[in-house]
């Protein structure tokens, strides 16, 4: 419960990286891209945190489904300026999806990839891809790894995950298990139930959009 636990009390703070001045022309151009994948879809978003990217991504969506583990960061995002009647929140477990309610063609999740364990990693998609319809779309966001931008990374184990050390303004120190996949590395693990899968690139951080067979 490490995860939940540092980003439960993050919850009030956790927006601040979006105001590092060195991404706000990804960030524009993420939140301008980003509801073109959703047009009349039905969308599952996992791990929504504070709501950063829904009002984004539901513009233009049929209905949205936020889903997060932590109520301090949903009280935040229902704050958000969303489309009116579309969007609904659920207290869930990103590990346990077949507990949400709802049929759904669509799916994204921002900033979740990079705190997947890498052994967790091929049994959370197949999870995620079994809750999806055929056809259904999926998109995912998270950050690049860069020198003087990102937190630093401060170990890696045994298995190949990566570990940043984050203070709060409360003083606590947490470690925060932080992947950055290589193209080569998030296409290989979406294996052959993915097709037309597209890998994009800003300076801070990457997509993967796919369909599923």
């Amino acid at each position: 419960m490490g995860l939940v636990h540092y980003y439960a009390r993050r919850a009030a703070e956790y927006e601040r990286i979006y105001a590092k001045p060195e991404r706000q022309d990804d960030l524009r151009a993420i939140e301008a891209w980003l509801p073109t994948q959703f047009a009349n879809r039905d969308v599952l978003e996992i791990a929504c945190g504070t709501g950063w990217w829904t009002p984004h991504g539901a513009r233009d969506c049929a209905s949205w489904m936020a889903t997060d583990l932590n109520s301090q960061t949903i009280d935040i995002a229902r704050s958000k300026p969303l489309p009116q009647g579309r969007v609904r929140f659920a207290i869930a477990d990103a590990y346990a999806l077949h507990e949400v309610a709802g049929e759904f063609d669509a799916a994204f999740a921002g900033f979740w990839w990079s705190h997947v364990p890498l052994a967790r990693l091929p049994s959370w998609l197949e999870t995620l891809h079994a809750k999806l319809q055929r056809g259904a779309r999926v998109v995912f966001i998270d950050n690049r790894y860069v020198e003087g931008s990102s937190s630093a990374v401060t170990r890696t184990d045994d298995d190949g995950n990566r570990y940043q050390q984050r203070r709060l303004d409360d003083g606590s120190t947490h470690e925060v298990l932080k992947n950055f996949p290589t193209r080569e590395q998030a296409l290989a693990a979406i294996g052959p139930s993915a097709h037309d899968a597209q890998w994009h690139q800003w300076a801070h951080y990457w997509s993967l959009t796919y369909e599923l067979n």
